[in-house]
């Protein structure tokens, strides 16, 4: 029993970083990181028409899709006012890609957050509770100096990073497009810099903000 009480503990310790890196990428999924980033400062404008309000009411089904269950003519059938479609056929395939690789991560999202959680139960029940919560405080830590490298590694060469997480996790070159796409022109590199920076900077933060207060002691009066 201790030895299976020993592995969970490190389970808990390797799941951590998934879970904090999964449930930001997560967050960046809603209407509020799409609202935000177009309204940064700098951020650089459609040179091929796109307003800001294009840009919001495009990006906004883009994102819906990526999460329902709808086919590729949720997206296949937009077109602009001139009847030309708003996707061409490259761009089709690689949002399907990008679809399956989310609900892909998801799935191990949940996943992950269940099995921490049945941990958590088994450990609360059979009285190692604090055991179970320097597991948590570790896999902070751990997340933390992960994405503490990676930060940086952004800051310093952004599109060596993009480059490689494409070719990890797509297949063929379906995720290089012209300036003059819609995908580019919904979502420039500034928007990824972004959007991976984000990813980077909260799950430090909440890998610091886990590392610190689950190892805290119960203060006794």
């Amino acid at each position: 029993m201790n030895f299976l009480k020993r592995t969970s503990q490190w389970l808990v310790v390797l799941l951590v970083p998934v879970i904090l890196v999964l449930g930001v990428v997560r967050l960046l999924l809603t209407p509020l990181f799409i609202q935000l980033e177009y309204r940064t400062p700098n951020f650089p404008p459609d040179s091929y028409g796109f307003t800001m309000e294009d840009r919001l009411k495009w990006a906004e089904v883009a994102r819906q899709y990526l999460l329902n269950d709808a086919g590729i003519e949720f997206l296949g059938e937009l077109s602009f006012e001139d009847g030309s479609p708003l996707y061409n056929a490259r761009e089709l395939r690689h949002m399907v890609d990008v679809k399956v690789v989310i609900a892909q991560a998801l799935r191990v999202w949940y996943l992950s957050l269940a099995v921490v959680a049945l941990v958590g139960v088994w450990a609360s029940r059979d009285g190692w509770w604090w055991e179970y919560r320097l597991a948590l405080s570790r896999g902070g830590w751990l997340t933390a100096a992960i994405l503490g490298s990676l930060v940086v590694f952004i800051a310093l060469s952004f599109n060596v990073l993009f480059v490689a997480f494409h070719k990890i996790f797509f297949t063929g070159d379906t995720w290089i497009f012209r300036y003059s796409d819609t995908l580019i022109r919904l979502f420039p590199v500034r928007f990824w810099q972004d959007a991976f920076i984000s990813v980077g900077g909260l799950s430090l933060l909440g890998g610091v903000l886990l590392g610190w207060f689950a190892a805290r002691p119960r203060r006794t009066v």
